[in-house]
């Protein structure tokens, strides 16, 4: 199994940056591809990026592209999500998740295996 651990949201000026941060312990040999997912109130989980642990190729969303990176710390064990010239739409709920395998599509959550409780991320106007 494969524990994830999410860290770094809080409140944000719009326009400012935050860094989100993804620690996984367990059975960390094992993970291929971490991704992040948001949900605001009242709407579905959505993909916001995926990465390749060992290799690093990143995959993210429209809404986000330009904007955010996604990185890994392999001898930490940690996946990030840098969040810059934030919007009040990436207002939510992140969630970070893991797959042992080569995911069917990237984009979705239910290639995902293990998943963290979420952290927080509020935009101010």
């Amino acid at each position: 199994q494969v524990q994830l651990v999410e860290s770094g949201g809080g409140l944000v000026q719009a326009g400012g940056s935050l860094r989100l941060s993804c620690a996984a312990s367990g059975r960390t040999f094992s993970i291929y591809a971490m991704g992040w997912f948001r949900q605001a109130p009242g709407k579905e989980r959505e993909f916001v990026a995926a990465i390749w642990w060992w290799s690093g190729g990143a995959y993210y969303a429209d809404s986000v592209k330009g904007r955010f990176t996604i990185s890994t710390d392999i001898p930490k064990n940690t996946v990030y999500l840098q969040m810059n010239s934030v919007k009040p739409e990436d207002a939510a709920i992140y969630f970070c998740a893991a797959t042992g395998r080569r995911p069917s599509n990237w984009f979705s959550e239910v290639s995902y295996d293990h998943w963290g409780q979420g952290t927080q991320v509020t935009v101010s106007s």
